[in-house]
């Protein structure tokens, strides 16, 4: 007899169904499985063996094959304790196998039989309701489960209450539905001071999704505008929510089944690698620019990262999508994400002050911005100069709009986008390109006239010249007006650098 239960495979955020078939035949007794898994799926023999033996069951003296099938596609992760556990138990006689087929199972397995979280929990409740099945997942993840509408969920803490539910002498109770967190916390822009034109291009980066550099002099307040993003953002519509945490979700981050309204800001430190900014290791797992997925990837000291790190970003900001590619397969996240970077002007920071700027300025200048690519400077949509704040500018009182204001006008230019573009799969004006763009942001004739003179003065790229179009349009929505205007174009070429030579 061979015993089958279903789990899943995780590539990318794409569930691949699995079968595991356990068969219990003559011959020298041992413990075998087989069907291309890595290093921690094939020690979930050894966990299987030791979490029955602490429920007082011994494995048959004979010999037993598991295959995880199909036998060709990679299996990662100790999701599968819980499946080859359930699909033994099925081959001895201790469940039932049929019952067993209606479900999907999911979980790591503890030496003395606890069922504990694993990653992923949330993608195969998804793919248990596409094929119509329930789930079989850890009791702590119950919750992130129930957000797969309508999936059947057997939430276990350990394998005794498992069978006892499954041979309805004890009964779980299902688990509740996960909360929802609404807008996070963070400084106020009432905060910021003597930042007008830097307050002003975070306005429009918010109201379009658009990337945003500045560069400034040490204590300007970058890091503190970048900071008061979140709390400008329209909040995740419920389809974008689901979207987000199923990356969480995959990464091992999703915590209590709580899921997030607010848009997900993600700061990593300089020293990140490529890996760590676009995903891969040893076990693949999201990077940070999949993690900010629909939200804010915000770097500071941008010339300090990794050059190739910086670069390996150049792909995910123009497509919003990230492939990490292995021999055996290839992985891909979404990576839709805000970039908001800042930087010194210098490696000393004060390169427009001669009191303070060391010996090499200006030359020290150009060096330290060198670090960081043409290319990617041109997926910038704003490019803004952070003048360094005076102590007269802080002696007086906050100003008199915060971020409460400014993020009734960012939702309300974010509505106008979302009505514009309802039957496109276009979210904002930084996604606009080709047919929708030429639909909805090209210029009045004046407009145009300014928009080709300043293209053949400051040398514009092709991207950037549609990036100058897609800043033209949200500068009208903030504005409430229709058309795309002279005044428009010229304030977006106001915030567009020259791009580098070559």
């Amino acid at each position: 007899m061979v015993a089958i239960v279903s789990t899943v495979a995780y590539l990318g955020l794409e569930a691949r169904a699995v079968e595991v078939q356990c068969q219990i035949a003559p011959g020298m007794p041992g413990f075998t499985l087989v069907g291309l898994p890595d290093k921690a799926v094939r020690e979930s023999t050894q966990r299987v063996s030791a979490a029955l033996t602490a429920m007082g069951l011994a494995l048959p003296p004979k010999r037993i094959i598991v295959n995880l099938s199909p036998a060709d596609l990679p299996k990662e992760g100790s999701h599968f304790d819980l499946p080859v556990a359930l699909a033994l138990l099925a081959a001895m006689g201790v469940v039932d196998a049929e019952q067993l087929g209606d479900f999907v199972a999911v979980g790591e397995l503890a030496l003395d039989g606890r069922v504990i979280p694993s990653p992923g929990v949330l993608l195969a409740a998804i793919h248990a309701s596409e094929h119509e099945k329930g789930l079989i997942c850890p009791a702590p993840q119950g919750s992130e489960a129930r957000w797969a509408s309508g999936v059947p969920v057997v939430a276990a803490p350990n394998l005794i209450s498992l069978l006892n539910h499954l041979r309805g002498i004890q009964v779980l109770q299902t688990p509740p539905l996960g909360e929802v967190e609404t807008r996070a916390g963070g400084p106020d822009l009432r905060q910021v001071k003597g930042q007008e034109t830097a307050r002003r291009a975070l306005e429009i980066a918010a109201a379009g999704a658009h990337n945003l550099l500045m560069v400034g002099p040490p204590g300007a307040g970058k890091s503190l505008l970048a900071s008061c993003l979140p709390g400008v953002l329209p909040e995740l519509t419920p389809a974008e929510a689901l979207e987000v945490s199923m990356v969480a979700s995959v990464a091992g981050t999703l915590e209590g089944g709580r899921i997030s309204r607010a848009r997900p800001f993600r700061a990593p430190h300089h020293s990140a690698s490529i890996a760590a900014l676009t995903g891969g290791g040893i076990k693949v797992r999201p990077g940070e620019v999949s993690m900010a997925h629909l939200g804010v990837l915000f770097l500071d000291e941008l010339p300090e990262f990794q050059r190739q790190a910086l670069d390996s970003l150049r792909q995910p900001l123009e497509c919003g999508e990230v492939t990490v590619a292995r021999a055996n397969a290839h992985l891909t996240y979404p990576a839709r994400v805000q970039l908001i970077a800042a930087m010194n002007p210098c490696r000393c920071g004060y390169m427009g002050d001669p009191a303070l700027a060391c010996s090499r300025a200006p030359r020290c200048g150009a060096d330290y911005q060198s670090k960081v690519s043409g290319p990617l400077l041109d997926r910038i949509d704003l490019h803004v100069e952070v003048d360094p704040v005076r102590a007269v500018d802080l002696a007086l009182p906050p100003p008199s709009e915060g971020s409460v204001q400014v993020a009734a006008r960012v939702a309300q230019a974010r509505e106008i986008q979302a009505e514009r573009l309802n039957a496109t799969k276009a979210r904002t004006n930084a996604e606009l390109d080709g047919d929708l763009l030429e639909a909805h942001a090209t210029p009045d004739e004046a407009g145009r006239r300014l928009l080709m003179q300043a293209a053949e003065a400051m040398r514009l790229s092709a991207r950037g010249y549609t990036r100058i179009l897609r800043t033209s349009r949200t500068i009208a929505d903030l504005a409430g007006a229709g058309q795309v205007t002279r005044i428009h174009v010229a304030e977006a070429l106001s915030y567009r650098r020259r791009a580098p030579v070559g």
